[in-house]
């Protein structure tokens, strides 16, 4: 792998891969002008490049006077200066000279003919590849909008294009044109192949390449197929739709009533609402039937015309059906996720085994000082700790083990001992001691591991090594969600980056969105230039990191609205958890329409949980608490970090609804018991070493160290990709009901910008329906929700009523005006 890397690492780097395909793109293009040159005088050209090669062989052979005089007539024949005294001397015609002739002449006359034109296509998609435009989509200066390129779909492609046109231009023009002109249409390789045809299969060669063509269509395009039969389909219902589907006939009888006969049935002739022109056929309404003479008094009328909102229906469940699976994906198709080699990778550190047996002497020796008894010892030896194992002999109390936790620190000189008395699940006793040279866990080694590649998890979160040096995972989606706590300067900070780090590598942005809270200010600030990718907020926030007090209780209030939302979508949808919910919508079994929409996971990361609850209080904590009981079902998924694990920050409520708990190391028992429930936390080293609890007995885990650098290449990374026009927008929270002038609970003076628009346009299109703003006018389903509940406020629409769709209130456009002249 070393030498692969430093023979061939060049091919891997970014300029050489831009050098390479510029100089490509500059070759390709001479030779097109070459080739299109040669194509007008590809006779001219022949007869002078046979010439000049015939100099070359008489050079080979010529005398001392006879060269100077060769190669001052190669020289004309290059330049067309001076004529000879027999003949005139003429210049290669060729827009590019003697070397565009010899290139046309070797990619039309000598290889492929005309088809020479699409292995210059593909040499223009592979430069394009190498320069990266397909990566960018849309350029800056002209809105070009160019598809990401797959080299090797795009090699079969042309390929086949290249042989095909070579074989049939030579069957179709070689033939008719044979002797008539210097340029070979299909080329040396189409008329080789086209002899060995016709010798072989004689007319059997236009069945050949006819039906090559259409094997080649099937392939590469799946719409051929239903194109056939679509064709074939129509052709058929011509004859069809010429008949009448129903047959309405006059009967005659004694009474002064009249009536039609419709099928079987007799009705009233009043009944019959519409009629269509046969001549203009546009529907009339009509408050009797209109008969025309006919020879068997029998006129045959057209069935009620379909309205256009019935017609547009019936389509749009016929596209649906005709549709493929929603992808969530599809707006950032090009999205590439981060590389391996943004973060840095640290040399491997061995422990010398003296170091190892010498500690086991010593346990042993310190336990038999006080009268205690070893059968067994047995050591795990993981990245920053030990784990040594010890089986004591029968008749030994556990406590006298525990209580000499001191004295084995002193006697092995370690900053720190954790004593786990006894084991779960196991008959030893664990002693767990620090290592005298500790090991980095690099957020590399842990991202690059088989159990996170392969990882199915929804939200996997990969914190680092265990004791046994394996990589620690978990699925935040089961977690629910996750409290961090711990002293000052031992890692929280390091934690939830490589919280963040996790999920950047496993999902998209369409997948996932983040809601950052820091009080302090500089802890999220790096992850900014997400914004339009990983990021939610409010969308009267101009700063992606939410930082101000107030901005923080209106967040966590857009985010139980955003939560109840959900739930009523689930609801609507008759699923059970947003798993379920996004399955149906991406099979299309939910209608847009309807106000249904794919729903990104939402993870809330508060750190400096203790600042906020000084200053807010229970504005803070009730919708932390609300959102921790419900949101699970719906996506939407807390981790609340703090320095202060007091009584009086990490209250009941909050315990009672974060199952998940870190703890970093802190100061005391009394905080170790406030986080885990349990002491243990004020035993560990600090610098990243941590207890990992979810209900039952903690974990030790190193967390993975990911530093700044690595986070900012990651997120520069990301952030240079195409994104989303904005950030993700959480919806508007409800105003207090005192306080400014408000219609509904909504502050009309605030209006949108697009309010008139948006209010034209539902009752144009008789259309009310957030869906339909969002799509007509581009903006986001949050701004477009936003607009609906103002033109709720405003009288304009209903309110919302369950799956029903909302009514427009005002009927015409004059009306309308009314209104928002007013």
């Amino acid at each position: 792998m070393t030498k692969k890397r430093k023979y061939f690492g060049f091919l891997s780097d970014r300029q050489f891969q831009i050098v390479v395909g510029c100089c490509l793109m500059l070759f390709l293009a001479f030779s097109s002008v070459s080739m299109v040159s040669y194509l007008f005088n590809s006779e001219d050209d022949n007869k002078r490049l046979e010439k000049y090669e015939g100099l070359v062989i008489k050079l080979k052979t010529a005398n001392g006077n006879e060269i100077a005089y060769i190669k001052t007539q190669m020289k004309k024949i290059k330049s067309g200066n001076g004529n000879s005294n027999n003949d005139k001397i003429e210049k290669i015609e060729n827009m590019c000279g003697y070397a565009g002739a010899v290139i046309g002449r070797k990619f039309i006359n000598e290889w492929a003919g005309l088809g020479a034109f699409f292995m210059l296509a593909f040499g223009f998609a592979l430069a394009i590849k190498l320069i990266g435009l397909d990566r960018i989509d849309k350029t800056p200066i002209y809105k070009i909008k160019i598809k990401r390129i797959k080299i090797w779909k795009s090699f079969l492609l042309l390929s086949f294009l290249t042989l095909w046109v070579s074989v049939f231009c030579a069957f179709v023009f070689d033939n008719i044109v044979a002797n008539s002109t210097a340029l070979k249409y299909g080329g040396e390789f189409g008329i080789s192949a086209r002899n060995f045809l016709d010798e072989n299969t004689n007319f059997g060669t236009v069945l050949v390449i006819f039906g090559s063509a259409f094997i080649f269509l099937i392939i590469a395009f799946s719409s051929t197929i239903p194109f056939m039969k679509k064709i074939l389909v129509k052709s058929s219902e011509t004859d069809f739709n010429k008949k009448p589907k129903f047959s309405f006939r006059k009967k005659k009888n004694n009474g002064d009533e009249k009536s039609v006969k419709i099928g079987d049935e007799i009705v009233p002739e009043e009944w019959v609402d519409f009629k269509i022109d046969n001549d203009k056929k546009t529907p009339k309404k009509t408050g009797e039937i209109i008969i025309e003479d006919a020879q068997n008094e029998e006129e045959v009328i057209e069935p009620v015309p379909e309205t256009d909102f019935e017609r547009e229906e019936k389509k749009t469940v016929e596209n649906v059906e005709n549709l493929p699976p929603y992808d969530p994906r599809a707006d950032l198709s090009h999205y590439q996720f981060p590389e391996i080699s943004l973060l840095k990778q640290y040399p491997t550190q061995n422990i010398a085994e003296e170091d190892k047996t010498e500690r086991e002497k010593k346990i042993v020796e310190t336990l038999k000082t006080f009268g205690i008894g070893i059968k067994q010892i047995f050591r795990t030896i993981g990245p920053t700790i030990t784990l040594y194992e010890i089986v004591p002999a029968e008749g030994v109390r556990i406590n006298k083990i525990r209580n000499l936790a001191d004295d084995i620190m002193m006697s092995l000189a370690a900053i720190g001992i954790r004593i786990i008395a006894p084991i779960p699940g196991k008959g030893t006793i664990g002693i767990e001691v620090p290592n005298i040279t500790p090991k980095i866990v690099s957020m590399f080694d842990t991202i690059a591991s088989k159990k996170f590649q392969e990882s199915a998890y929804e939200l996997p979160v990969a914190l680092g090594r265990t004791i046994t040096n394996e990589v620690f995972m978990f699925d935040l989606c089961k977690m629910p969600h996750l409290l961090v706590a711990g002293a000052t300067g031992q890692g929280k900070s390091v934690g939830l980056n490589a919280i963040i780090t996790s999920l950047l590598y496993k999902k998209h942005p369409a997948e996932l969105k983040f809601v950052l809270i820091d009080p302090k200010k500089v802890e999220f600030n790096i992850y900014a230039d997400i914004e339009r990718h990983f990021l939610a907020k409010l969308a009267d926030t101009e700063e992606p990191v939410i930082t101000d007090v107030e901005k923080v209780k209106k967040t966590l209030n857009s985010l139980c609205k955003e939560m109840d939302s959900r739930y009523d979508l689930l609801k609507l949808a008759h699923a059970r958890n947003i798993k379920e919910y996004n399955e149906k919508f991406i099979s299309r079994h939910l209608n847009p329409e309807k106000g249904h929409r794919f729903l990104p996971y939402i993870v809330v990361i508060v750190d400096e949980f203790g600042d906020l609850i000084m200053t807010a209080g229970k504005e803070v904590e009730m919708p932390i608490a609300r959102i921790a009981q419900l949101a699970r079902a719906v996506g939407m998924h807390m981790i609340i970090a703090t320095q202060r694990p007091s009584v009086n920050i990490i209250t009941g409520v909050i315990k009672a609804n974060f199952p998940a708990r870190i703890a970093f190391k802190v100061s005391s028992g009394v905080d170790s018991k406030t986080i885990l429930d349990g002491s243990g936390a004020q035993q560990l080293i600090g610098r990243g070493d941590m207890l990992f609890s979810q209900g039952n007995e903690p974990t030790r885990v190193q967390c993975a160290f990911v530093d700044t650098p690595e986070v900012e290449r990651i997120v520069h990374f990301i952030g240079d990709q195409t994104g989303y026009p904005t950030a993700f927008e959480l919806p508007e929270p409800d105003a207090p009901e005192s306080g400014g002038d408000f219609s509904g609970g909504i502050d009309m003076s605030k209006r949108d910008s697009l309010f008139d628009e948006a209010a034209r346009l539902i009752v144009r299109t008789g259309v009310a329906s957030a869906s339909n703003i969002q799509r007509k006018l581009e903006v986001g389903f949050a701004r477009a929700a936003r607009i609906i509940d103002q033109l709720e406020a405003a009288g304009i629409v209903s309110g919302a009523d369950g799956s029903k769709p909302r009514q427009i209130l005002v009927q015409t456009e004059y009306d309308l005006e009314k209104i928002l002249g007013n």
